[in-house]
Parts: structure tokens; C-alpha cells; sequence
């Protein structure tokens, strides 16, 4: 039997990462239901009302932000996406940043109505392009993470390899192991950590994933394989944002092109971009000082009305 206890495990985030080590922080789960009777869960960091949110990618979870969340040391909210962590599955896979927009916005309606910045990366960050230019009121400042319109099925196909594999495993070491072949520059203890936050066992102790994304690209992996992704419509939620955003990307690896950011300039032309050097498309995980720097960054700069 593998143990989990879900926030026992932060002071290996910070012993990892070379954080000062404090004690356990005040942070809590917490689960709000929407409009349309979906529960979605968050984790709030901190004793005040949260000053950023950070929303993560495909087939991730809240915790992927547990380093940068230690590294900052604010009061913030972590949320799942509906279909990931402990947030509840949508009918047939419906997943699109659209669809999301309309349900994290009331998640931050409700948590974090005067968040300073709002944060996401990759699926996140297409949902926050949404929430930004559809529920403007919640939205002061814009980070991205690896991420704009114009990722695709070929820029995006290691990540879709990866989510595309099987969706129960037999034991806890093989989906630890098959995490480990996909994840090369990441600590074998960094993932073991991810694992367990984001798999649960089931019957007979075969273990399965949390999240339901898994499943829907795996049937248009399938089934549709030669059709494209295709977020080319968010461009026009791109061009309607009006607060600071800062595009983050992976120097390793990323999932976004030149011409993807010459694309973002023309919409954006105050747009900051910066490149983390030896991370790839996660870099909450791979480089998460670096990404607190520039979070901090995103925070500081100043608001025209």
C-alpha cells in the first residue's frame, strides 16, 4: 500500500528547491460549487484573501504549483480544473478553454475576486486568455506558461504521447516508471510527488490518473488523429485582453513557436517575454525559483487604466 497524505510532503517540495523550511504553511482544500452543480476544488495558500491564481495544464493538477507557491510565500489559490484533481469530471470529455473559462471564473468569483495577477499555463493559460477578455473584472494582470493560440498536435506531441498511454496501471512503481520515461529532466523524487498527487488507487490495486483529459485525447488520438488541434479562435480573445501580460516559455523545449509570439506582439505590443533557460513547457516544475522571480515581476508592474 503506497501512503498519501496530500500536504505532507511540502517539505520536500522546499527541501528540493533549497527553500528556507518554515513549517507546514497555512493551506487548506477547499471545494465550491458552480452554477451548472459542478464541484471545483482549490487550494488556498495563506490567511488572506488570495493576491494571485494559478491555474495548471492538461492532465496536471493544483499541486504542480506547491514549489512556487512555498517560494512565494503569499496568500494565493491553486486551482484544479474541472476534470482534474479533485474537481468533478465534465459529460463527454468537454474540456475546452472556452467551457473552463466560465467555470474557473466563477471559482475565482468566489475565492479570489481581488487577485493581483492571474497565472496559467499551457490548457490554463488558454483559459486564462478566456477569463481575461470575457470576465475582464478578475483579471489585473496576465501571466502565461508556454502556451498562446498557436500551439498545435506537432508542437504539443510529446505532451500528448505522454497523456495518450494507458488508463489504468497495474501497480503504483509502473505508472511512477512509465512518469519517469516521459519526464527526463525531472528528479525521480519530484515525480514521485506528482504521481501520487495526481493518480489514485482503485480496484484490486491497479492504479489510474485523476483527471479525465487523458481520456479525450486519447479517443481523438485514435480516432481523429489526422485532424489538428485547433485553438486558432482564442486569437481573438487574444487581441481583446487589456491588462499586462507576461508570455513565460521553456528554452529547453516549448510548445510555442516564433511566428506564435510574433502573433501575441501583434495583438500585444507591450507584452513581456522571457525565456527560462533549461526549462522545458512545465516550468512550475522544472525551474520554479526562476518562475516565482518572474511572477513577482508580473505582480510589480504597474496597471494602465
Amino acid at each position: 500500500m503506497v501512503e498519501y497524505k496530500e500536504f505532507s510532503m511540502l517539505k520536500e517540495n522546499a527541501d528540493e528547491a533549497g527553500i528556507s523550511w518554515k513549517g507546514i504553511p497555512k493551506v487548506e482544500r477547499k471545494f465550491f460549487t458552480s452554477s451548472e452543480g459542478f464541484s471545483i476544488s482549490g487550494i488556498l495558500w495563506g490567511e488572506e484573501p488570495p493576491q494571485l491564481v494559478l491555474i495548471h495544464g492538461g492532465a496536471q493538477n493544483a499541486h504542480t504549483w506547491d514549489t512556487v507557491a512555498l517560494a512565494l510565500d503569499m496568500p494565493l489559490l491553486a486551482l484544479d480544473l474541472p476534470g482534474h484533481g479533485h474537481s468533478d469530471w465534465r459529460p463527454k470529455c468537454d474540456y475546452t478553454p472556452f467551457v473552463l473559462a466560465d467555470q474557473v471564473a466563477e471559482a475565482i468569483q468566489h475565492w479570489a475576486p481581488e487577485a493581483e495577477a492571474v497565472v496559467g499555463m499551457s490548457l490554463g493559460g488558454l483559459t486564462a486568455f478566456c477569463i481575461a477578455s470575457d470576465h475582464a473584472q478578475l483579471v489585473k494582470r496576465l501571466g502565461i506558461v508556454d502556451v498562446t493560440p498557436g500551439t498545435d498536435r506537432t508542437k504539443a506531441e510529446p505532451i500528448i504521447n505522454f497523456v495518450s498511454g494507458p488508463e489504468v496501471f497495474e501497480s503504483f512503481e509502473e505508472i511512477l516508471k512509465r512518469t519517469i520515461e516521459h519526464n527526463p529532466t525531472r528528479s525521480e523524487a519530484s515525480l514521485r510527488r506528482g504521481v501520487l498527487h495526481n493518480s489514485h488507487e482503485i480496484e484490486d490495486g491497479k492504479w489510474s490518473w485523476r483527471y479525465d483529459v487523458g481520456r479525450a485525447w486519447k479517443d481523438q488520438n485514435e480516432e481523429n488523429a489526422s485532424e489538428p488541434i485547433d485553438f486558432s479562435e482564442l486569437w481573438d480573445k487574444v487581441s481583446e485582453i487589456k491588462v499586462p501580460i507576461h508570455l513565460w516559455l521553456g528554452g529547453a523545449w516549448s510548445v510555442v513557436g516564433d511566428e506564435d509570439v510574433e502573433k501575441m506582439k501583434s495583438f500585444q505590443h507591450d507584452m513581456v517575454v522571457e525565456k527560462v533557460e533549461g526549462a522545458g513547457h512545465s516550468i512550475q516544475g522544472d525551474k520554479p525559483l526562476e518562475l516565482k522571480e518572474l511572477i513577482k515581476n508580473l505582480l510589480n508592474s504597474k496597471i494602465v487604466d
